[in-house]
């Protein structure tokens, strides 16, 4: 095995992946297993773009996020990541399945099956974004995107855990038009890392390139909660389907953008701001006054109400205006650095989880993933005060450390006895915290 350097991970190749800047050649394969992970190779870039972006912002007098708020986009991020290794046989086997009954036939060696991706992914994309904010049952998914209040980097990891698999029905039917799977592949990731660094305050408009593309300047208007943003440039590389279907407006010099839902949520928990909404349009569907209105509340605009528009009545809305306070709980020092260490800690076993993932079995796996779950839900819950934050993560370290004495964890083993080391002492400091709590800092904890 040749050497590896930091220059492996930090290579003008993968940086050109977040500008769409690749030859055709090089990302033209006759195998999906060929195609390779665009996104996880691009990590190291991403994590200096947050750096970058810092500083950045500190030279423009611009705080460009907080730390409540980045991590709840990163731990969203990781739920997404981990899902999505159990979502891509599935997606993949109906596409290969449809592409057997294709129209016509590209060969994937073609320079015309790599721009029919290009040109496939984009569209589609435009099209299932479009639907996730117009059909309120896939908005119940995707607004957790736009639960930010902040708009930097990391809202590029603020994803639903199952939004692949809506997509999934946007994405097959190009088999049927004979784009092949790897190439759909290619551009499917591409796509998403291109998107990366339009979630950013510190660029300003981009001149010609804003006729053309998604800029950051675009994309700050989809991400705004003001009535003049809202359902408004859905485009993923190109900005010309939305200036081709009516969907588009420019961001406006005169009116400051609020980020965020019209009807922001008060809370950091990753695994609430996930699912809140399904319960809000379940309740929703379930008051109407006839059947006919409850599917209409699930498959109709999220500002739908009996009486108006498919997508509600804009004059209606709320209209956002700049400054709104923001949804901004503090921790003591010692709490944010615990936070910001298993923060680290998770991100590495969700790496370890995806580079063994062969190798595991599906129970394994499965409760991987679910320790990734309840422990990034319960260190983003003690923004919120949650009350039962302490208990759980008492019983979360114990658990990791019962399955850690009698498992491998990384393979290695100075790195498990560390490992097991933080947890021991983090279980310790919580079961003290739990006894010590008192009355009056109970009383004013969240029950839920």
């Amino acid at each position: 095995m040749g050497a590896f350097s930091i220059m492996d991970l930090l290579s003008l190749e993968r940086l050109g992946t977040f500008f769409y800047m690749v030859k055709p050649s090089k990302s033209t394969f006759q195998n999906v297993d060929d195609v390779p992970d665009y996104i996880n190779e691009a990590i190291p870039w991403f994590m200096v773009s947050v750096v970058i972006e810092h500083f950045y912002g500190l030279m423009q007098g611009k705080k460009v996020g907080r730390l409540s708020d980045n991590l709840s986009s990163v731990g969203h991020g990781l739920l997404y990541a981990c899902v999505r290794l159990f979502t891509k046989w599935f997606e993949m086997s109906g596409y290969v399945w449809l592409y057997r009954y294709r129209v016509m036939d590209i060969p994937w060696n073609s320079p015309l099956a790599w721009w029919a991706g290009f040109l496939a992914a984009d569209f589609v994309y435009y099209w299932f974004h479009r639907a996730s904010h117009e059909i309120s049952i896939l908005w119940a998914w995707h607004q957790v995107h736009h639960s930010h209040e902040d708009y930097n980097v990391t809202v590029a990891l603020r994803q639903s855990m199952f939004q692949r698999l809506f997509g999934i029905f946007f994405y097959q039917p190009m088999a049927l038009l004979g784009v092949p799977l790897p190439a759909i592949c290619v551009h499917f990731h591409l796509n998403l890392l291109v998107q990366f660094l339009i979630h950013t305050d510190v660029i300003g408009k981009c001149g010609p390139l804003d006729w053309v593309l998604n800029t950051p300047s675009h994309h700050r208007v989809h991400h705004g909660a003001n009535k003049y943003c809202l359902d408004k440039n859905y485009g993923g590389f190109l900005i010309l389907w939305d200036k081709l279907f009516g969907t588009f407006a420019a961001e406006r010099d005169d009116e400051d953008i609020v980020y965020g839902l019209v009807d922001q949520p008060q809370a950091t928990n990753v695994f609430y701001l996930q699912f809140f909404y399904i319960r809000d349009i379940l309740k929703k569907a379930r008051n109407q006054d006839s059947w006919g209105n409850s599917l209409r509340a699930l498959l109709y605009g999220p500002g739908w109400s009996p009486g108006s528009p498919r997508l509600g009545d804009i004059d209606a809305f709320p209209d956002v205006k700049a400054p709104r306070a923001k949804y901004n709980p503090q921790l003591p020092l010692w709490q944010k650095t615990y936070t910001s260490v298993h923060y680290l800690i998770l991100l590495f076993l969700q790496q370890m989880l995806t580079l063994h993932l062969k190798s595991y079995s599906l129970l394994t796996a499965f409760i991987m993933v679910l320790f990734i779950l309840v422990s990034i839900s319960n260190i983003t819950a003690m923004y919120d005060r949650w009350m039962w934050c302490g208990v759980v993560e008492v019983t979360r370290c114990a658990v990791y450390i019962a399955y850690a004495r009698a498992s491998a964890i990384t393979g290695l083993h100075t790195l498990d006895v560390f490992l097991l080391a933080c947890f021991f002492v983090s279980m310790v400091l919580w079961t003290l915290r739990v006894l010590l709590v008192s009355p009056a800092q109970a009383k004013a904890l969240k029950i839920s």
